[in-house]
């Protein structure tokens, strides 16, 4: 009996010591965990707050700007400055929704009086808003056979043509007539692939410029019986560079810029193309360290500001970058704009103010973000789409709100109404989400930017949506928009 009791106790204390060494164990990987996280999350502040600048005081005061319009004093200054003003930026809301399409909304443009908004879709068909009462004055088939990705008014032209592309490659134009009816559409080029973007020359009712897959631009001037007019085939060394945007500059008309499948932002003067000499190009820019990256960087999307002295190139699955188009051939970035996700779809971004004060960007979590352009710093957070993906951010040219458009088959307009300015909730979360995603997806998946892959996941994602219930309660009441319009 003694000899069993000494044998219980003998493997009593083994299963003690075999369970304190788990339990250490356990505690100690537990411990590295703790610590790994730590680490990762003090990686992800520093870079977070990497490359930011002091946000500067406000500009604008309501009540002294008030005050002097009212006795005459800057008058006419008076909505230019507001509409750049941060802390009406902080106070955007969604004011309602337009719904008409049946498919995803790829383009919106505002007329140049900001009277109407075209929008186009998936469902092929082109819609014209009058967007301050909700209501829409003119629809049409647009001729196209595969998704609409833009439709433009094209300037000076009384709002009676509207130059169109999409994904199979037709540039059309349309002609619409004073009593709200689309008298018809033809076909003025044809890309040998998809074409995302057309490029407005300000002053010009008549000529534009498209870019497509097929590395082409076309220069097109709808006085010649041929309008189509090859300007270039974008390359590098001997390689074609299928482009996904194209953007004229408003001050140096004779000057684009094109961005698409490489890393490099490249302007071109029309007046001197010479595809012997540097493929044409007149300058090239690309953030430093994506000139050698192995990441396959792709540009979705670049603007001018409104003087055309920047230029703003979005990234996929990289960030938004701000280059000087007056520097020279090679100049790095001036500023980086970080935080949202550029990955699902062929992504936009855009200036909005004025004077180009503030950046939009959509993103593949849902939300909206506008920075500060000076300091970098995010100043509004909103969702603003709940299939996931905003695509498409148009600013109205002379007042303080936007329309916005992704994956829901609506359009959403927002204007500076909310009593507070935003507290930017959970924007922090959100960010550290995008951007661990899109670092497991870099490893992960490499270069898997397609875009007939994007155009089926597109599709897949808004026919799997539950259609959007109503929430059964009217729009509300005309506001500041309206408001300012009168003035």
């Amino acid at each position: 009996e003694e000899e069993d009791e000494d044998t219980d106790s003998m493997e009593g204390s083994g299963l003690y010591s075999l369970t304190d060494d788990a339990e250490r164990e356990s505690e100690g990987g537990g411990r590295q965990r703790q610590k790994d996280e730590d680490d990762d999350d003090e990686a992800m502040e520093a870079w977070l707050k990497a490359e930011l600048r002091e946000l500067r005081g406000p500009v604008w005061q309501a009540v002294p700007s008030l005050r002097s319009r009212e006795i005459g004093r800057d008058s006419q200054q008076f909505v230019r400055r507001v509409c750049g003003a941060r802390g009406l930026v902080q106070r955007l809301e969604l004011q309602g929704r337009l719904e008409r399409h049946t498919g995803c909304v790829n383009t919106l443009h505002f007329n140049p009086s900001g009277t109407r908004l075209a929008s186009g879709s998936d469902d092929l068909r082109v819609v014209i808003w009058d967007w301050a009462v909700r209501r829409a004055v003119l629809e049409f088939d647009s001729g196209h056979k595969s998704n609409v990705f833009q439709a433009k008014f094209l300037p000076h032209s009384g709002d009676s043509t509207l130059a169109m592309c999409a994904r199979d490659g037709q540039i059309r134009v349309a002609e619409l007539s004073a009593t709200q009816c689309c008298k018809n559409t033809k076909r003025v080029a044809q890309h040998k692939g998809a074409a995302h973007k057309l490029a407005l020359e300000p002053d010009s009712p008549c000529s534009f410029l498209s870019a497509g897959e097929d590395a082409v631009v076309f220069g097109i001037d709808l006085r010649l019986d041929r309008p189509a007019n090859k300007l270039v085939v974008v390359k590098e060394g001997e390689k074609k560079v299928g482009l996904y945007t194209i953007f004229v500059n408003p001050a140096k008309t004779h000057h684009f810029a094109v961005g698409g499948r490489d890393q490099y932002v490249r302007i071109y003067d029309q007046r001197k193309i010479n595809e012997n000499e540097n493929n044409g190009v007149l300058k090239k820019f690309c953030p430093s360290h994506l000139v050698s990256s192995e990441s396959k960087t792709n540009i979705t999307c670049l603007v001018y500001s409104h003087d055309g002295t920047e230029l703003l190139a979005s990234y996929n699955d990289e960030d938004i970058y701000l280059f000087d188009s007056n520097h020279s051939d090679g100049a790095d970035y001036l500023r980086r704009y970080k935080g949202h996700r550029n990955n699902a779809t062929v992504k936009g971004v855009n200036f909005y103010g004025p004077c180009s004060e503030f950046v939009v960007s959509g993103s593949d979590c849902g939300h909206i973000y506008l920075w500060d352009k000076s300091s970098a710093r995010i100043v509004q957070f909103m969702e603003g789409d709940r299939g996931g993906v905003v695509n498409c951010l148009e600013p109205h040219p002379h007042l303080p709100g936007m329309a916005t458009s992704g994956l829901d088959h609506d359009i959403k307009l927002w204007a500076p109404t909310a009593e507070n300015a935003t507290l930017l909730k959970g924007l922090k979360e959100v960010m550290k989400k995008n951007k661990r995603e899109r670092d497991e997806d870099s490893v992960r998946h490499g270069d898997q930017y397609d875009t007939q892959l994007l155009w089926f996941l597109m599709r897949h994602m808004r026919n799997r949506r539950p259609p959007r219930v109503s929430p059964g309660r009217p729009p509300p009441p005309p506001g500041f928009l309206q408001s300012v319009r009168k003035r």
